[in-house]
């Protein structure tokens, strides 16, 4: 995989367009079940996300870590920005002193993001959640590490598996946050924290696609 601190930069770079180019879809997905801000709140913290970056010169990866999970701590409204800020900040001292990492760190700051989300959101895989999508992907790129395959092979297998699990949180009864409130109503409604997990894997996976032609 091995990325850079600047080729991390650059990854962040992408999401934060491709946030963008999804928050309307975000949003209305989180109007049918939630608050309706999830696209919103999201885009507004990856653009403090990219401004931060762009006006400072990180000298390693867990810097990159900490400036994103800062910037969206402190801008993202809602459970969103509490989520994704934890996650990236118990990535942060894994990333201290590295200014390169592979497939195995991204594994195991995967593992630990998880952690870190499942102990502030007090949920887990079936909730229809994020974690409906983050949890499958990190068991994915560990067995494909455990395969020997290529970074790219796993992630190409890891986006697969968050297009899946995405789609399936439609059938599933939402048991945290405002959603939860629908009971078996929120049944047919794709879970907006699982898409845009999805959307963050795969741009991860489109940005090393394009690293290796």
């Amino acid at each position: 995989m091995s990325l850079d601190v600047n080729n991390v930069v650059e990854v962040f770079k992408e999401i934060t367009k491709n946030i963008e180019i999804n928050k309307q879809y975000l949003t209305d997905l989180d109007a049918a079940i939630g608050d309706g801000d999830h696209g919103i709140n999201l885009n507004k913290g990856f653009q403090v996300v990219m401004q931060k970056l762009n006006s400072s010169n990180p000298k390693d990866v867990g810097e990159v870590l900490k400036t994103v999970a800062m910037s969206l701590v402190s801008t993202v409204g809602g459970a969103s920005g509490a989520l994704y800020g934890t996650a990236f900040m118990k990535a942060t001292p894994m990333g201290v002193g590295k200014e390169t990492m592979d497939l195995k760190d991204f594994s195991e700051m995967l593992k630990v993001s998880i952690d870190g989300i499942k102990l502030r959101g007090k949920g887990d895989k079936g909730d229809k959640t994020m974690l409906d999508v983050l949890i499958p992907v990190s068991e994915s790129i560990e067995e494909s590490i455990n395969k020997n395959l290529t970074p790219l092979e796993a992630l190409k297998e890891a986006r697969e598996m968050a297009f899946k699990e995405m789609e399936q949180t439609k059938n599933i009864i939402a048991k945290k946050g405002r959603a939860s409130y629908l009971g078996e109503r929120s049944i047919g409604h794709q879970d907006p924290g699982a898409t845009s997990s999805y959307i963050i894997i795969n741009t991860i996976y489109e940005y090393l696609q394009k690293k290796e032609e």
